[in-house]
């Protein structure tokens, strides 16, 4: 039997493939922005240094428009996480000791790993300020792990929230940024303390999760199924309110507002859209929660074919090793190439036509190295042994290791 087929013969009947498969496109998104948004300079002293086409090349924000796809990974999130949520076998307290769980292992391994890689780098001649470069893009993908994983405990909460409000539950969300916004860069702006921006952090990634928690309720029929036909077009007009809502507002906010039209931090800039989350990352992720929810099942009935079906379950069976790996697979390449010089696309300036040419390029390397790396970090994602004391120093000595990673890449060395 084929491959697909037995990945077919495999799967679940309440598996919900639409989800998958959008959930699979956020996660390609990721690294293919990291690997096209960002580059490095190689500095006279022989280190890298962070830097990025778009700060030569405004034109290249809407191509951040299209690889920011979070709003699309908390959206399925959320719906997944109704699903899980109602089928747990155990209290919600169990249910959230291993969603938490699968979330941490491979965070605390990559770490783990790149502490003992940095010494031996080191050793062999890799400059320090390269060291920190890789470690700065390392965390970089992290931190969003970190948020999720504070959304996934809220899931219970809500569950309930959805069941009171539906679709509604997501505004509160939305207005409490707008609200900040309006505050840190309104007319008041000058007299607002630096650390206001903090306060968009849960409610800017928790809105978007929170409309998938709705659309998951809605979808859970009673005795299993589709939702009634009604339910189903109710979520079809939400779907269009939230595509051309989300759209309007971002063009305002862009055009009227003045916010940064880039969905990714632009070095030099004083503003940024992502960390924590603006306005704009807001509207994006309405927009492209209603245009998922139209496309829903039309992708449900395409990824009914076996071979779109397979990639969509490998790539979301390797979800955290996308995450948490694809920096280190670029710079598999980078660190080694520095060496040798200017080398177009991985060690020269992003700046030219040119080096873009040049990092599509190498974007088929860094697929490779990715999924060479993560044949051997998907250990990381498959439950460690526990009950015996070998395992309990493992665990002790990795988290030693990552706490030592993380106290040199957040610079605290």
């Amino acid at each position: 039997m084929k491959l697909a087929d037995r990945i077919e013969a495999g799967t679940p009947a309440h598996r919900d493939r639409a989800v998958d498969g959008l959930r699979a496109l956020a996660l390609l998104a990721v690294p293919l922005g990291h690997w096209l948004l960002g580059g490095f300079e190689l500095g006279s002293d022989g280190a890298l240094r962070n830097a990025s086409p778009l700060s030569a090349f405004g034109f290249f924000a809407p191509v951040s428009w299209v690889l920011q796809m979070l709003g699309i990974f908390f959206l399925v999130g959320g719906c997944a996480s109704v699903h899980s949520y109602h089928r747990r076998g155990g209290t919600t307290a169990q249910w959230l000791r291993q969603r938490v769980a699968r979330l941490g292992r491979p965070v605390l391994g990559v770490t783990a790993v790149w502490a003992v890689l940095i010494p031996v780098l080191y050793a062999l001649g890799v400059p320090g300020t390269t060291l920190r470069t890789g470690s700065t893009l390392v965390v970089q993908p992290l931190w969003f792990v970190g948020v999720y994983t504070v959304v996934t405990a809220l899931t219970p909460c809500c569950v309930r929230a959805a069941r009171r409000l539906g679709v509604w539950a997501a505004a509160p969300l939305l207005g409490s940024v707008a609200v900040v916004d309006l505050l840190r860069y309104g007319p008041y702006a000058d007299a607002m303390p630096s650390w206001l921006s903090v306060l968009n952090i849960l409610p800017g990634w928790l809105f978007a999760y929170q409309l998938g928690v709705s659309w998951g309720e809605s979808r859970l029929a009673p005795g299993g199924g589709d939702p009634s036909p009604s339910r189903a077009v109710l979520w079809r007009r939400y779907g269009r309110a939230l595509l051309i809502g989300g759209t309007a507002l971002f063009a305002l906010l862009v055009t009227v507002f003045d916010y940064p039209a880039s969905m990714v931090g632009v070095p030099g800039e004083a503003r940024t859209n992502s960390h924590p989350p603006s306005l704009l990352v807001l509207a994006l992720a309405a927009a492209q929660s209603g245009a998922a929810i139209l496309l829903r099942d039309r992708l449900a009935n395409l990824l009914k074919r076996p071979v779109l079906w397979a990639p969509v379950v490998v790539i979301n069976l390797s979800a955290m090793t996308i995450l948490c790996w694809h920096q280190t697979a670029m710079l598999a390449a980078a660190v080694p190439a520095s060496f040798a010089g200017a080398v177009p696309g991985l060690t020269t300036a992003p700046d030219t036509l040119g080096w873009v040419a040049a990092r599509i390029a190498w974007l088929p390397l860094f697929a490779g190295l990715l999924v060479l790396i993560g044949r051997r970090a998907q250990d990381f994602e498959s439950p460690w042994a526990t009950g015996t004391g070998a395992a309990t120093a493992r665990r002790a000595i990795a988290g030693v290791l990552a706490a030592g990673f993380a106290v040199f890449a957040l610079g605290l060395t």
